[in-house]
């Protein structure tokens, strides 16, 4: 069975338990205190971050390489695109949503109003931006839920 350390509102950790879901996987969730980590999590990785996933003697951190390694040994439903063009272009955009969406959670979770407010903004802005593509499809990918929906989720679910 695999366990996933995850912390209970970090949205990195949300996509690989959304990944996990959509799977049918069986797993176990161990829920991380981000602001108490235990040490055992400094133990299996020594970036002391989550998410982190177990699967025997395997350890993976960070969401995207979880998220892939899973949809890769899981293949259905598949998550991100076979063909590898489009494959590459998925990869694109979550590297493009880290970096225009996701860099603003700590903004936010920073406990400084206005810069939790500018936070706010540039994700409200940058998400407003993809409602173009919802006119015209149900997912961003088209018609079935893809890793991009995925990695988009926790901030709408936010």
């Amino acid at each position: 069975m695999m366990t996933l350390y995850s912390g209970t509102t970090d949205p990195y950790s949300h996509r690989c338990r959304i990944v996990l879901f959509e799977k049918g996987m069986d797993f176990q969730v161990i829920d991380v205190d981000l602001a108490n980590k235990p040490e055992d999590l400094a133990v299996i990785n020594p970036y002391n971050q989550v998410p982190v996933l177990v699967e025997r003697d395997l350890v993976l951190s960070e969401a995207n390489i979880i998220n892939e390694y899973i949809d890769e040994r899981f293949p259905h439903p598949q998550l991100m695109p076979p063909d590898p063009v489009m494959r590459a272009r998925a990869r694109l955009f979550l590297y493009s949503f880290e970096k225009d969406l996701f860099s603003h959670i700590a903004d936010i979770e920073s406990g400084d109003e206005v810069r939790a407010d500018k936070g706010r903004k540039s994700i409200r802005d940058n998400l407003t931006q993809l409602v173009p593509i919802f006119s015209k499809q149900n997912y961003l990918l088209g018609d079935d839920y893809s890793m991009l929906d995925v990695a988009v989720t926790p901030l709408l679910w936010r």
